[in-house]
């Protein structure tokens, strides 16, 4: 029988976003753990930009890709996370069927430039380690702004073809969405027409968008890691495989939330646990990327350390 024929026909013009669930005793309390999260975000990520734009030294294409990966985490969370807030604040769930596909659009761009540009970062560390006497002509200013523009251009061609059929959709049935924000999966569950093209589209892009850069990405580490056991001292180990563990890090808990999310099934998974899982690469990998490149580098810590001492002098 046809999608369209099993259910209620009559068009929906907003969807219920049901968060974390209806506890009034909750609510206040999730509200300020992620307006603080959503504070240090903002403000750890323009202050890493800061320091990179501010510090001569800092002007290399690690910090170059690093400080457009601030920038994207500060739209990224922004996409997300003030319409939470607001839900919190008020009690309003409600969002119109265009701002859920709008915000869901920004979503998909923002989360494809993130992963490729976490890609392209891999490819500079692949470069410093494996090609360090090319380095500086490989990953010239013109590539660095090359990989970036690509990225974001990439992604807003993949995302803008899947929004065009997404825009033409009608939803009916249920109003709720089971979830803090506007996810794919939620959304082409309420729809009643034949999604079936659109899904075959969306998990071809995936494909492009998704899959193929971590397989670049492997492939890259695969290159690092083979060259940095042929280092003879553990002194130069040590040394090249630090330039490179804040990247690891960031990549490995990205990849896993995300996979656990979209790839793995979930039919015995309860909801709570998606919802936590999704927390992770839409909320904390954008406050712990300036965490972990900042803690974890002496450069920035020089950097840091020299801005607020002119501060206060």
């Amino acid at each position: 029988m046809e999608k369209a024929e099993i259910r209620n026909q009559t068009p929906i013009v907003e969807f219920i976003l049901l968060g974390f669930g209806s506890d009034p005793e909750l609510q206040p309390l999730l509200f300020l753990l992620f307006l603080v999260i959503y504070i240090v975000t903002v403000a750890g990520n323009i202050l890493f930009v800061v320091l990179v734009v501010t510090n001569q030294h800092l002007h290399i294409p690690m910090y170059f890709l690093l400080g457009n990966l601030s920038c994207l985490e500060i739209c990224y969370t922004s996409a997300i996370l003030p319409r939470l807030l607001a839900s919190l604040l008020t009690g309003d769930r409600t969002i119109s069927v265009k701002g859920c596909i709008a915000q869901l659009y920004f979503f998909g761009i923002l989360s494809n430039t993130e992963n490729l540009l976490l890609t392209a970062m891999s490819y500079d560390r692949y470069l410093a380690i494996c090609n360090p006497l090319r380095y500086a002509t490989l990953m010239s200013g013109r590539v660095c702004w090359q990989l970036v523009a690509g990225s974001w251009i990439s992604s807003f061609l993949l995302c803008t073809i899947v929004n065009v059929f997404f825009f033409q959709l009608t939803f009916c049935d249920s109003k709720e969405i089971d979830h803090f924000f506007c996810d794919f999966s939620p959304m082409i569950k309420l729809s009643c027409v034949d999604t079936q093209t659109l899904e075959l589209l969306t998990f071809i892009i995936s494909v492009i968008g998704t899959f193929v850069p971590i397989l670049l990405t492997l492939t890259s580490y695969i290159c690092i890691i083979t060259t940095i056991l042929r280092i003879p001292s553990s002194i130069g180990r040590q040394k090249a495989f630090s330039t490179c563990s804040s990247h690891l890090i960031v990549l490995a808990v990205l990849h896993v939330t995300v996979l656990t999310v979209y790839v793995v099934p979930t039919v015995n998974v309860p909801k709570v646990l998606h919802k936590i899982f999704s927390v992770f690469y839409t909320v904390l990998i954008p406050i712990i990327n300036p965490v972990i490149y900042s803690l974890r580098n002496k450069e920035v810590n020089e950097s840091l350390r020299k801005s607020i001492l002119k501060l206060v002098a």
